[in-house]
Protein backbone atom coordinates (compact mmCIF):
# COMPACT_ATOMS: atom_id res chain seq x y z
CA UNK A 1 0.00 0.00 0.00
CA UNK A 2 1.77 3.57 -0.70
CA UNK A 3 1.60 6.57 1.11
CA UNK A 4 -1.68 8.71 0.64
CA UNK A 5 -0.05 12.02 -1.26
CA UNK A 6 -2.96 14.12 -0.11
CA UNK A 7 -2.58 13.72 3.70
CA UNK A 8 -4.41 15.49 5.68
CA UNK A 9 -3.08 19.12 6.51
CA UNK A 10 -2.94 19.93 10.49
CA UNK A 11 -4.90 22.69 11.24
CA UNK A 12 -2.94 25.53 12.56
CA UNK A 13 -3.29 26.20 16.46
CA UNK A 14 -6.13 29.13 17.55
CA UNK A 15 -5.96 30.94 20.70
CA UNK A 16 -8.01 33.57 22.51
CA UNK A 17 -6.59 35.51 25.54
CA UNK A 18 -9.82 37.41 27.84
CA UNK A 19 -9.44 39.78 30.11
CA UNK A 20 -11.95 39.92 33.01
CA UNK A 21 -11.52 42.55 36.10
CA UNK A 22 -15.07 42.04 38.29
CA UNK A 23 -14.37 45.58 39.26
CA UNK A 24 -13.76 47.24 36.03
CA UNK A 25 -15.72 45.35 33.32
CA UNK A 26 -18.85 44.70 32.93
CA UNK A 27 -18.13 41.61 30.99
CA UNK A 28 -15.21 39.49 29.88
CA UNK A 29 -12.98 40.95 27.34
CA UNK A 30 -11.51 39.47 23.60
CA UNK A 31 -7.59 41.03 24.51
CA UNK A 32 -5.87 38.93 22.00
CA UNK A 33 -6.79 36.44 18.97
CA UNK A 34 -4.71 34.44 16.43
CA UNK A 35 -3.87 31.44 14.52
CA UNK A 36 -0.40 29.69 14.20
CA UNK A 37 2.65 31.61 14.97
CA UNK A 38 0.45 34.23 17.05
CA UNK A 39 -1.68 31.82 18.66
CA UNK A 40 1.30 30.01 19.75
CA UNK A 41 2.48 33.64 20.83
CA UNK A 42 -0.15 34.02 23.20
CA UNK A 43 0.07 30.66 25.02
CA UNK A 44 3.95 31.17 25.19
CA UNK A 45 2.55 34.78 27.03
CA UNK A 46 0.00 33.23 29.26
CA UNK A 47 2.51 30.14 30.17
CA UNK A 48 5.36 32.89 31.25
CA UNK A 49 3.10 35.14 33.22
CA UNK A 50 1.23 32.34 34.88
CA UNK A 51 -2.21 32.77 33.02
CA UNK A 52 -4.00 29.73 33.43
CA UNK A 53 -4.91 27.68 30.34
CA UNK A 54 -7.60 25.94 29.47
CA UNK A 55 -8.77 24.17 25.71
CA UNK A 56 -11.50 24.03 23.90
CA UNK A 57 -11.60 24.21 20.60
CA UNK A 58 -15.28 24.81 19.95
CA UNK A 59 -15.42 27.91 22.82
CA UNK A 60 -11.85 28.91 21.02
CA UNK A 61 -14.10 29.32 17.76
CA UNK A 62 -17.27 30.97 19.27
CA UNK A 63 -14.85 33.73 20.99
CA UNK A 64 -12.84 34.04 18.10
CA UNK A 65 -15.67 35.69 15.76
CA UNK A 66 -15.71 38.87 18.62
CA UNK A 67 -14.18 41.71 18.47
CA UNK A 68 -10.87 42.56 20.03
CA UNK A 69 -11.28 45.24 22.55
CA UNK A 70 -14.98 44.69 22.88
CA UNK A 71 -17.21 42.23 25.34
CA UNK A 72 -17.78 39.26 24.82
CA UNK A 73 -21.41 38.77 23.26
CA UNK A 74 -24.43 37.66 26.16
CA UNK A 75 -25.09 34.27 24.31
CA UNK A 76 -21.37 33.59 25.87
CA UNK A 77 -21.68 34.84 29.17
CA UNK A 78 -22.86 31.58 30.73
CA UNK A 79 -20.29 28.91 29.42
CA UNK A 80 -17.53 32.24 29.51
CA UNK A 81 -19.01 32.46 33.28
CA UNK A 82 -18.70 28.54 34.10
CA UNK A 83 -14.82 28.74 32.88
CA UNK A 84 -13.82 31.49 35.56
CA UNK A 85 -15.64 30.05 38.13
CA UNK A 86 -13.28 26.64 37.13
CA UNK A 87 -10.16 28.76 36.93
CA UNK A 88 -11.08 30.68 40.15
CA UNK A 89 -11.52 27.55 42.43
CA UNK A 90 -8.24 26.15 40.56
CA UNK A 91 -6.25 29.49 41.17
CA UNK A 92 -7.56 29.11 44.85
CA UNK A 93 -6.74 25.33 45.30
CA UNK A 94 -3.36 25.48 44.05
CA UNK A 95 -2.55 28.81 46.18
CA UNK A 96 -3.86 26.41 49.53
CA UNK A 97 -1.64 23.22 48.42
CA UNK A 98 1.54 25.71 47.65
CA UNK A 99 0.74 27.33 50.97
CA UNK A 100 0.52 23.90 53.08
CA UNK A 101 3.88 22.31 50.80
CA UNK A 102 5.54 25.50 52.28
CA UNK A 103 4.34 25.13 55.97
CA UNK A 104 5.53 21.28 55.85
CA UNK A 105 9.17 22.63 54.33
CA UNK A 106 9.03 25.11 57.16
CA UNK A 107 8.77 22.36 59.62
CA UNK A 108 11.17 19.81 58.45
CA UNK A 109 13.50 22.51 58.33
Amino acid sequence: MSPNPESPREVPRRAVALRYERARDGAPRVVASGRGPVAEAILACARANGVPLHEDADLVELLGACELGEPISPELYEVVAQLLAFLYQTNERLLREEAAAGAAAQEHA
